[in-house]
């Protein structure tokens, strides 16, 4: 993975201002942009051609404003399904490690990643040196100088007018965007305390038998997915950053693998403190590969005035003295991807290249390897310790074909 020096140094305060300075942006004429006039189709390369990149095509497509003119994929018989369903001719079908770099030469306005996050910040980083829109799936990175390669390319994507979204659904959500206005605007009075969860049930139970094997199952592996903290928990961590609108001071914690996930070298389990400005203590647990575990991503945030209760799964709200009846939901999965894609053409298409979804998707990213980094070592961190980490994580590519 390429990576960035621009941030190696900054302190929490620092990186803050970064962020907010991020929420600038530039309007330029539609017709500046190759084929991104408003109404125009958009021509789209997918990079990942696998469970959730198959699932999202009908999506874009939906949308009716999209084309699929391109994919890539390390597997072949992948690349293909996806071709054959969009007509993609086949000599616009790549393959291989490399693959990536062929889509990215092609003609064509905008790439959507869902390949493993180990490789996000290599291939998001070469698509807007490419001149391409990116939409990027979640997390961004799986190590801190990742983190840091995805903050400089959303800002060289706002110099070069392109836009970079970051796919969180409960981001799109109009409920949770309202329990977080509300938040924001002081209505749970002073923020206390909180705590979020994400537990996960039984994935798969089959060990990979060849390197090839291994990619299919990356979700298993660190280096690939950055544990299932970053993969996975980190939509909990996402919300309440969010909802917070800040960036943990310090993390600690335990954690462990004790048996429930049969191979790789993900943990099974995280138990953490966060420590946030003004006193502010998020308690956060996850477990993956439990049997029986219930089907919940969950964030609550405790105030003077009241509480905000959110699930992924069925809805958001707030008690209290100034109660909100919010939404119950149970189709935010699609819902939520639905709305970024329309919110990602209306980006390319209007000029407006701001890229708020960068700096946010950055924050949780770095929180929950935090997170990842305390419960390792046993004792806490803090985020200026983890902000000058230079350690990257490493995926195991011998046998795999570049």
């Amino acid at each position: 993975m390429t990576g960035s020096n621009h941030t190696d140094k900054l302190n929490r305060r620092e990186f803050l201002a970064g962020a907010a300075a991020a929420a600038a942006f530039t309007v330029v004429r539609p017709s500046a942009v190759r084929s991104s006039e408003a109404n125009s189709t958009l021509e789209l390369g997918l990079l990942g051609c696998g469970g959730r990149g198959q699932w999202i095509v009908p999506l874009f497509e939906k949308h009716g404003k999209y084309k699929f003119v391109a994919c890539a994929d390390y597997y072949p018989d992948r690349a293909d399904q996806v071709g054959e369903k969009c007509r993609i001719d086949a000599s616009r079908r790549y393959t291989t490690l490399s693959g990536y770099r062929k889509l990215l030469d092609d003609r064509l306005d905008a790439v959507v990643i869902e390949t493993p996050p180990y490789f996000h910040p290599e291939q998001a980083a070469a698509a807007v040196e490419a001149g391409k829109h990116v939409y990027l799936a979640k997390p961004i990175a799986v190590d801190v100088p990742g983190c840091k390669t995805i903050a400089e390319a959303g800002r060289k994507a706002t110099a070069k007018k392109l836009a970079f979204l970051v796919d969180f659904q409960t981001r799109a959500n109009r409920f949770y965007r309202e329990a977080a206005r509300r938040i924001h605007a002081g209505e749970l009075g002073r923020l206390v305390c909180g705590d979020a969860r994400y537990p996960c049930g039984v994935m798969d139970k089959k060990p990979p038998g060849t390197p090839e094997d291994r990619l299919r199952a990356w979700y298993n592996y660190r280096a690939f997915s950055g544990d299932f903290i970053v993969e996975q928990s980190i939509h909990a961590l996402d919300v309440a950053t969010w909802f917070l609108n800040d960036a943990p001071q310090s993390a600690a914690g335990a954690g462990g693998s004790k048996g429930l996930r049969l191979y790789g070298d993900d943990w099974d389990h995280f138990n953490l403190i966060y420590r946030f400005p003004k006193e502010f203590v998020l308690s956060f647990y996850s477990v993956q590969m439990a049997h029986g575990a219930p089907n919940e991503i969950v964030c609550r945030i405790y105030g003077s005035q009241g509480t905000v209760h959110s699930d992924y799964f069925s809805g958001v709200s707030i008690t209290g003295p100034k109660p909100w009846e919010g939404a119950k939901f149970t189709d935010l999965y699609e819902s939520g991807t639905v709305v970024n894609i329309g919110e990602f053409y209306e980006a390319v298409t209007s000029g407006r290249f701001d890229n708020p979804t960068v700096a946010p998707s950055v924050r949780s990213n770095l929180t929950a390897i935090l997170g990842r980094m305390a419960a390792y070592k046993g004792e806490p961190v803090t985020w200026d310790e983890l902000m000058r980490s230079e350690e990257r994580l490493e995926a195991d590519l011998k046998g795999l074909k570049s």
